[in-house]
C-alpha cells in the first residue's frame, strides 16, 4: 500500500489549491490530505506569533493523526516547510516531491537565492517586488491582478482571477525562512523535483539553481506556470504518481 500523501501549499494559498489534483492522485491509488498551514489567514493567531516551528508543530499533529509514514508534496514556499518537516520527523516521512518548490539548502532563504541570481539571464523578481506588507511587516498580501499574472499565468483568465481572489494574508514568520537541514536526516530522503518551465514566480533559473544546490532529486519537467496543480493537474499527476507510489 502506498503511503498517504500530505499536500503542503505555498505562501498566501491554502488547501483549496490542490482541489483539481487530489481526485487524480486518488485515482492513482493515493490517499491524500491537503493541509491549511498556520499563518495563512485561516486562524485568529496574531501573525507575530507564527513561526516555522508553529507550522512544524501543526504538522506533527497531522502526522500523529495519520499514524503511519507519509509522503510530502510541497508547492512553492511549501517546499521549505516540507524540507524542515522531513528534517524534524524523518522517521515519519518517506519521500518529498517539490512542485515548483523552494528546495533550498540549509541556512539559505529564497531571498538569498534571488540575490545570487539577480545578474543572470532569465532572472525575475517574480512576485517579490509586488508584495504588500502590513504596517508592522508581520504579514503580507498579494494584489489579485498581480497574483493572476504571475502565479496563474497559464490558466484561463476566469480561473486565474478566481484563484487570485482566494489568496489570504501570510504571516512573514512562516514565509521568509531558511530551513536548517542535515545530511543525516533530510539528506537521506528520496526527493522528486517537478519543475515548471513557464513559471513567473519561482523562475526556471531559480528552480534549476536549487537543483544544483541540493543535488540528488529526480527531476520531471512540465510546460506549466507556477501552479500546475491548477492549470495542468493531469500532467502533474502523471509526474507525481510513480514517485509517490514508490515505482520511480
Amino acid at each position: 500500500m502506498a503511503d498517504p500523501v500530505v499536500l503542503i501549499h505555498g505562501a498566501w494559498q491554502g488547501s483549496w489549491g490542490w482541489a483539481r489534483l487530489i481526485p487524480l492522485l486518488e485515482d492513482g491509488g493515493l490517499e491524500c490530505l491537503a493541509v491549511d498551514l498556520p499563518g495563512s489567514g485561516t486562524e485568529t493567531v496574531p501573525p507575530s506569533e507564527i513561526t516555522l516551528e508553529t507550522c512544524l508543530d501543526y504538522l506533527e499533529g497531522v502526522l500523529a493523526e495519520i499514524g503511519r509514514p507519509v509522503s510530502l508534496v510541497g508547492h512553492s514556499g511549501g517546499g521549505i516547510i516540507a524540507s524542515a518537516a522531513a528534517e524534524r520527523f524523518r522517521d515519519r516521512i518517506n519521500r518529498i516531491a517539490y512542485v515548483a518548490g523552494m528546495m533550498l539548502p540549509s541556512g539559505m532563504a529564497f531571498g538569498d537565492l534571488q540575490k545570487e541570481l539577480q545578474e543572470q539571464e532569465g532572472f525575475s523578481q517574480g512576485i517579490s517586488d509586488r508584495i504588500v506588507y502590513s504596517d508592522d511587516r508581520q504579514s503580507s498580501t498579494v494584489p489579485p491582478e498581480e497574483a493572476a499574472a504571475i502565479f496563474f499565468n497559464d490558466c484561463p483568465r476566469d480561473v486565474a482571477m478566481e484563484a487570485a481572489m482566494k489568496l489570504t494574508s501570510q504571516a512573514e514568520g512562516a514565509r521568509a525562512i531558511p530551513p536548517e537541514l542535515t545530511p543525516e536526516r533530510f539528506g537521506t530522503l528520496p526527493r522528486l523535483y517537478v519543475e515548471a518551465t513557464d513559471d513567473r514566480s519561482v523562475v526556471l533559473l531559480a528552480q534549476r539553481r536549487m537543483q544544483e544546490l541540493v543535488p540528488g532529486a529526480k527531476v520531471r519537467s512540465l510546460p506549466a506556470g507556477h501552479a500546475p496543480q491548477l492549470s495542468k493537474p493531469a500532467l502533474l499527476a502523471e509526474a507525481l504518481i510513480p514517485f509517490l507510489v514508490g515505482k520511480a
